[in-house]
């Protein structure tokens, strides 16, 4: 049976403290930049020895304002930084994997895809071999790709089974103009992680698994590594469980197909 990861910020771990060890729960903690300002080693010790119950752990990294394949050499580099940020409390909390942002957007880059592909590839490389060091792969999410062409370059650019797709659903749902079929077949080799979360299309409105417009009931057919970490970014405990149940009913259906 899936054991999800739970999303959930950094900084509310210590509210939700008694739930996560209740109900031994895996977890992807989020890093923004403003806790990345302010944490410190002894935060991160801290956490560590609170999380006793040894969940499976997997980051989500800050991705307001970045860009990891920007034209800007100074863009880039803050990039790097918040990147680097992340990969060194990964060397103490020991994730299995960090989801990032490809930061790409067709209209920014005047539809030229290889401006964008060029400059990632100079960022993502190195954090691949520096991430690899710790047995720590790397997935890239879809947010507003209305397709998975430049996610698909990106992988054969990189060629690494360490670096991968972190395929979320609501966003698919929201900004997709192609089919759900064509999103698997081009990316199914590559996907480590999946985000889990629905909405009506109207908005990213993060809502549990089944609430909302997106075929679950498809996708688990059609996603080829079933062993990929699988994480429920619904945001309250009730949505979590919620999603929890309705993942356990669409996995046994997708099954038994």
């Amino acid at each position: 049976m899936i054991a999800p990861h739970v999303h959930i910020p950094f900084d509310r771990l210590s509210a939700h403290l008694d739930l996560i060890r209740e109900r031994s729960l895996n977890l992807e903690i989020y890093f923004p930049g403003d806790v990345l300002d302010k944490i410190t080693p002894a935060d991160v010790k801290k956490a560590k020895k609170e999380l006793n119950h040894k969940p499976s752990l997997s980051f989500h990294a800050p991705f307001m304002d970045l860009s990891p394949g920007a034209v800007d050499s100074l863009v880039r580099e803050a990039t790097l930084k918040r990147i680097n940020d992340i990969l060194d409390i990964a060397e103490v909390l020991k994730p299995r994997i960090i989801v990032f942002h490809s930061g790409y957007e067709k209209w920014r880059y005047a539809l030229k895809v290889d401006w964008w592909l060029e400059k990632s590839l100079l960022t993502w490389k190195p954090v691949q071999k520096r991430a690899g060091a710790m047995n720590v792969k790397i997935a890239i999410e879809n947010i507003f790709e209305d397709d998975p062409s430049s996610l698909k370059m990106l992988m054969e650019g990189v060629r690494s089974p360490d670096f991968g797709i972190c395929f979320d659903t609501g966003h698919f749902n929201l900004f997709s103009k192609v089919r759900l079929e064509d999103w698997m077949e081009a990316l199914n080799p590559h996907i480590l992680e999946i985000h889990l979360h629905d909405n009506d299309k109207t908005s990213d409105q993060h809502l549990p698994v089944g609430d909302g417009t997106f075929d679950f009931g498809k996708f688990f057919y059609l996603l080829k590594n079933k062993n990929c970490v699988h994480t429920i970014e619904a945001h309250s405990p009730e949505k979590v469980l919620r999603s929890m149940e309705s993942i356990r009913r669409f996995t046994r259906s997708s099954a038994g197909s």
